[in-house]
């Protein structure tokens, strides 16, 4: 199964500590994948690390977004970097990954593997109750959407010879 690849084109959190968390998840999370923050473990290993769920669905507010950055593949989740495919590449469960909290004007790139369906005409997306975004004819239930900005291809380097690029969406989040 292929995982959602995220690139942030152009985000607040770039230049912005406070929109960036450690964070954990008791699911294996996408690069890409919608989450609601939760409270901060104060005890144990993980102090300064904040406990992430799936969002509520298109009413949801204050949403972050998975993206650790190094995408280094774990094979048979010990061995780091042996597979180059970033959509290999997945935030496993229980283990800290880093989360941006989504701000209007923030503008991303993600694959196709980030949504629950395929896009037909639909100009927004709208996160759901399973982490992925839904297309949407319209901005629906007041919470966090984004706008669809334009249909592109983001390169692979996966070492075959097959087409090496996937679809992907470039969108700009327009309410929080």
């Amino acid at each position: 199964m292929a995982h959602a690849v995220l690139i942030p084109s152009a985000i607040a959190a770039m230049n912005v500590d406070s929109f960036n968390r450690s964070v954990v998840s008791a699911s294996n999370v996408d690069n890409g994948y919608v989450l609601t923050m939760g409270s901060e473990y104060t005890s144990g290993s993980l102090t300064e690390v904040f406990a992430v769920t799936a969002s509520s669905g298109s009413t949801a507010k204050g949403l972050w977004m998975a993206y650790s950055g190094d995408e280094i593949v774990l094979t048979d989740a010990k061995y780091k970097g042996l597979d180059p495919d970033p959509r290999n590449f997945y935030n496993v469960a229980g283990k800290v990954f880093s989360a941006f909290k989504l701000q209007v004007g923030d503008i991303i790139t993600v694959t196709a593997d980030a949504f629950t369906g395929a896009r037909t005409s639909e100009s927004y997306a709208i996160p759901t109750t399973d982490y992925r975004l839904l297309w949407s004819a319209a901005a629906d239930g007041g919470g966090v959407y984004f706008k669809y900005i334009a249909t592109t291809y983001i390169s692979l380097a996966t070492g075959g010879i097959d087409s090496q690029r996937v679809t992907a969406y470039k969108l700009e989040c327009v309410q929080i």
